[in-house]
């Protein structure tokens, strides 16, 4: 009842200021735990951490409603609608591939602490999502672009980090699997994890647009 209230006297445009702020915090938290995942070897306890992970999904994925909720109430946008609508999506699709990655683990009954590519891939998505966050909250001071740009590069500098060590994982995985079932299990995981850096970059390159209109 207080936030609804609150949200009432904030400035329509800063509302989605907040929402993405809100959205970008989520998103450390799920790659937090995804590098908790990666790094743990008992099954149960890994259950425990994605079930706390697909909270937090569920979250974003009723932050990015509330957005798109607002852009339909409100004329009055801090940038372009559409520039709105794509880095909600790009935020909510990180999201969804960090979790989706976390819960093929257990479901494909991979052992993740085994295995360096799953470690280092989740290492990546945690720096790259760190900087999509920082990317994000810089928003409210479009003056300070430097700062935006220096976050847009780390991330797609991942990006490029995490397709390289995607490469590297499935040369590995078909020079050493030898069980067929195995092998296709973790290339679907190798693929998700590299798809959330996409997802990473698909947001700085919102973020780079927004700059160069309004800064």
């Amino acid at each position: 009842m207080a936030s609804n209230i609150l949200k009432f006297f904030l400035p329509k445009d800063r509302i989605f200021y907040s929402l993405f702020e809100k959205s970008g915090a989520n998103l450390n938290l799920l790659a937090d735990k995804l590098v908790q995942v990666v790094g743990e070897a008992d099954f149960q306890t890994r259950a425990t951490l994605i079930k706390e992970m697909e909270v937090l999904e569920t979250e974003n994925d009723s932050l990015t409603h509330e957005i798109f909720t607002e852009l339909g109430r409100n004329f009055i946008t801090p940038f372009d609608r559409e520039d709105i609508h794509s880095l909600a999506t790009a935020l909510d699709e990180i999201a969804d591939y960090t979790y989706a990655t976390a819960k093929k683990i257990n479901f494909y009954k991979v052992e993740p602490t085994n295995d360096i590519g799953m470690q280092k891939s989740a290492e990546v998505i945690k720096k790259a999502v760190i900087a999509v966050n920082a990317a994000v909250s810089d928003l409210r001071n479009l003056k300070n672009t430097q700062k935006i740009m220096e976050s847009i590069i780390i991330i797609k500098n991942l990006e490029h980090a995490g397709d390289d060590l995607f490469d590297i994982s499935i040369e590995r995985l078909f020079d050493s699997e030898v069980d067929a079932k195995e092998l296709i299990k973790k290339r679907e995981i190798y693929q998700v994890l590299e798809i959330v850096t996409d997802r990473c970059e698909d947001a700085a390159n919102v973020i780079e647009s927004i700059v160069v209109k309004y800064a």
